[in-house]
């Protein structure tokens, strides 16, 4: 580019005018606007949406008792997942967050024709999240599958509701325990201020879902420190027989371990059962802690 035209350049941006070659000044093209951004797809819901039991369960579900590991996060649940994953009845995949999958229904067409097949919102959301789930445990070629995502203890009615067959694991720690390792984590981005009231969320939805669903309870404490006594009571609820060889997980591929999708830290990449830490002193708890340990029976 010559330094004629470097110049119209820098002029047309000052002026809102080109200059052309025979000096005539020439109003430069107007950009026409930008369209308006489509909604959001959580926008875009059907009216009057409603979360129910598939209508003919025998057809819009792939998935028969799915088995769902509810637990606060930094509870060890990696851990329990790895084990049962060694199981060879047992599949128990990365946490697969399937709870925040959605639907968007962009169009008036679709809305309409989804009303007339007498779908709702949710109803198509829960086929989708069957078919992923049944997809995992298919490519496995185990018979029962555990998901074991924490935040699926915010959820755990609308789980019960899309798979009513649903069996339920509830995987306890001590309560200051799991504040301290949240923090430990990554303590620069998990500052101690915010560990109690981000982790006690967890933990009182857990406790909610124990005093509503039927299931089997267990303690991070005991896993660690009796594994063989526990698994074996937990497998029994799962109605399969104890294999020896869940407790050398390292043995078997489970996945990736990174941060988002579970335990990502050194304890868990041991491939054993690593000692849990000492518990913390009843004198050392916070206010806010007092309440759910005294219900889960630590203090």
């Amino acid at each position: 580019m010559s330094w004629k035209y470097r110049a119209n350049a820098t002029l047309e941006g000052l002026t809102g005018y080109t200059i052309t070659r025979a000096g005539r000044r020439r109003a430069a093209k107007t950009p026409e606007p930008r369209p308006a951004p489509r909604p959001a797809p959580e926008t875009q819901r059907l009216p009057d949406d409603v979360v129910r039991e598939p209508v003919d369960p025998a057809h819009d579900r792939l998935l028969r008792e799915p088995v769902f590991l509810l637990s606060s996060v930094r509870s060890g649940s990696t851990l329990l997942r790895v084990i049962l994953n060694s199981h060879s009845r047992i599949h128990s995949p990365i946490e697969t967050h399937f709870r925040r999958m959605t639907v968007a229904f962009g169009t008036d067409p679709v809305r309409q024709a989804m009303r007339l097949l007498g779908h709702t919102h949710a109803d198509v959301e829960h086929l989708v999240w069957d078919r992923l789930l049944h997809r995992e445990l298919s490519r496995s070629g185990k018979p029962i599958l555990v998901e074991k995502t924490p935040s699926n203890v915010f959820v755990w009615k609308r789980l019960r509701t899309c798979w009513p067959d649903a069996r339920f694991i509830f995987l306890l720690r001590h309560p200051m325990s799991i504040v301290q390792s949240w923090h430990e984590a990554d303590p620069v981005k998990r500052p101690m201020a915010e560990a109690v009231p981000r982790t006690l969320a967890y933990m009182n939805y857990l406790q909610e879902a124990r005093t509503q669903l039927e299931g089997h309870t267990l303690r991070y404490e005991d896993l660690v420190a009796e594994p063989e006594g526990t698994l074996k009571d937990l497998c029994a609820f799962l109605g399969v027989s104890w294999e020896p060889g869940m407790l050398n997980y390292g043995d078997k591929d489970h996945g990736t371990f990174q941060k988002g999708v579970g335990d990502w830290r050194d304890k868990i990449k041991s491939g054993t059962v690593v000692a849990g830490r000492p518990l913390p002193p009843n004198d050392e708890l916070p206010p806010e802690l007092e309440e759910i340990c005294r219900l889960w029976d630590y203090c």
